[in-house]
């Protein structure tokens, strides 16, 4: 049997309140204790990045994003995968393109967390969930998050 490789496209969903505190959701890893990150996730066959986006968030928060505003920031980052997660993609990809959406939720809410995935979770300020992000790519998306988000 082939072995099925991860497609090297994903998205970053950084979850984040429209109150005036503004705060983001981080979820723990579970393959790397201490690893805090956004929802994250890998394109599935012939799936749009918003499917991709749908799809992780439910995954892996058990959140709706129709019940919410799921919003395409419209841009992208290339980044080196890490080399102990390359193993996970075809042989010489070592290149992922990750897209950036935010999901507006009204009040920070309790997530239903897959064990496998993500051991807890946290409603941060922008700047401290910034801080504690593992990617780079993650903590610059929630930094960017002002200038993305249309609270009153």
């Amino acid at each position: 049997m082939e072995p099925r490789y991860k497609h090297p496209i994903s998205v970053l969903v950084v979850i984040y309140t429209y109150t005036p505190d503004l705060n983001v959701l981080l979820l723990e890893r579970a393959d790397r204790p201490g690893w805090w990150q956004s929802v994250t996730g890998s394109q599935d066959g012939d799936e749009t990045p918003q499917q991709t986006a749908q799809r992780e968030v439910a995954e892996e928060t058990g959140l709706d994003t129709r019940q919410f505003e799921l919003l395409d920031w419209h841009y992208h980052n290339t980044f080196d995968i890490f080399p102990h997660w390359r193993h996970r993609y075809a042989p010489g990809v070592t290149e992922n393109t990750e897209h950036v959406f935010g999901l507006r939720v009204p009040t920070p809410l309790i997530p239903a967390l897959s064990p496998s995935e993500h051991l807890s979770y946290q409603w941060l300020p922008v700047e401290q969930a910034a801080e504690r992000c593992f990617s780079p790519s993650n903590a610059a998306a929630i930094r960017r998050l002002l200038a993305h988000a249309s609270h009153a």
